[in-house]
């Protein structure tokens, strides 16, 4: 699809994988916005086990000219059911929201198409969010913007985008980006957006619009993003959070090199990812997950740091290692009870 065939049409992307509990409430958060463009929901539910598939076909038969349901498949995982959803988008804009988080501002899209509308400069707008806890129903604020200018160029953000660690620069769930600049972006480096080790599929896009051109902010929370169960970026589980660590920092590896980041700033952010992984492994007692910490220092192309060194030695014999973990465990149970 070339620009000049692109529709006056906001497509919204919504992924999701069993979400009985949540899609509805998803949809309808998109359903109620008001927009003085046309818009379509493209949904990718990922081969779900629960009644997500039902729920979507209904809704898909309720609102046959808004809501695309994309095709049954084999479990695609997110980065292809993304890109498979994004490459089926007919708009010239595109947003999305996941199938467990939700719009609170019906005038969201309203917002942001306009200011895309008004600024061709401008390649991707966002706005602030809140974390919302399922169990709890309370909300947090994720803390400060660092980027909070109504326009910013974009290239000022390309650092930051890359080394994000806790709260992201940009929430893709809160955003609107052109059409016309993803799809250059994707058949100029399919690898880059397709490539499964790499593990996310927004950083790439994010990181995309800030170089190809400036960034909007509206500091108006529009998103409730959803936590309080298991996700791939939300996870107890030591051996899941190494292998999404690894990958999603193999993918800003993969950014620097390509287009030629080098600073102080991010090479003390691959050293901070390795001691993380150092720390996973040692959790989950794994020997082959610490062997890997050693492949990530040579792909990434910088030394482990002296605290993940310590750490190496102390797991290196299987009696200190246990024994700092009982150790760890001991400290870690205290922490629990003067919590309380």
């Amino acid at each position: 699809m070339t620009p000049s065939q692109y529709k006056n049409l906001i497509s919204v992307i919504v992924l999701t994988y069993n979400e009985e509990k949540t899609i509805t409430r998803t949809l309808n958060s998109i359903l109620c916005q008001k927009c003085h463009v046309p818009f379509e929901i493209v949904l990718g539910d990922d081969c779900s086990t629960d009644n997500t598939r039902k729920i979507c076909e209904e809704y898909a038969k309720r609102f046959p000219n808004i809501i695309r349901l994309m095709e049954k498949a084999p479990n695609k995982g997110i980065i292809d059911n993304y890109f498979d959803c994004l490459l089926a988008c007919q708009g010239k804009y595109i947003a999305d929201c996941a199938g467990d988080d939700f719009w609170v501002d019906p005038l969201k899209l309203e917002k942001e198409v306009t200011i895309l509308e008004n600024n061709p400069d401008v390649t991707l707008v966002h706005t602030d969010w809140m974390y919302y806890d399922e169990e709890t129903k309370a909300t947090t604020n994720p803390g400060i913007n660092p980027f909070n200018s109504a326009i910013t160029d974009g290239e000022k953000m390309l650092e930051a985008i890359i080394t994000q660690t806790k709260r992201p620069i940009i929430h893709l769930c809160t955003a609107m980006y052109r059409a016309d600049i993803m799809r250059k972006a994707y058949n100029d480096d399919p690898k880059m957006f397709r490539n499964k080790d790499f593990g996310c599929e927004d950083l790439q896009i994010c990181f995309i619009m800030a170089y190809m051109g400036k960034i909007a902010y509206i500091p108006k929370i529009t998103l409730y993003y959803s936590y309080g169960r298991e996700t791939v970026s939300f996870s107890n589980n030591d051996k899941k959070q190494f292998i999404f660590v690894k990958k999603t920092t193999n993918l800003s590896s993969y950014i620097c090199k390509t287009y030629n980041i080098n600073s102080q700033t991010t090479y003390k952010y691959f050293q901070n990812r390795l001691f993380g992984l150092t720390m996973h492994a040692f959790r989950c007692k794994d020997k082959h997950l610490h062997r890997m910490v050693q492949d990530c220092s040579n792909d990434w192309q910088v030394q482990i740091p002296t605290k993940a060194k310590i750490a190496n030695v102390i797991m290196s014999n299987m009696l200190t290692w246990n024994l700092f973990l009982y150790i760890r465990n001991i400290f870690v149970g205290i922490k629990h009870i003067l919590r309380k």
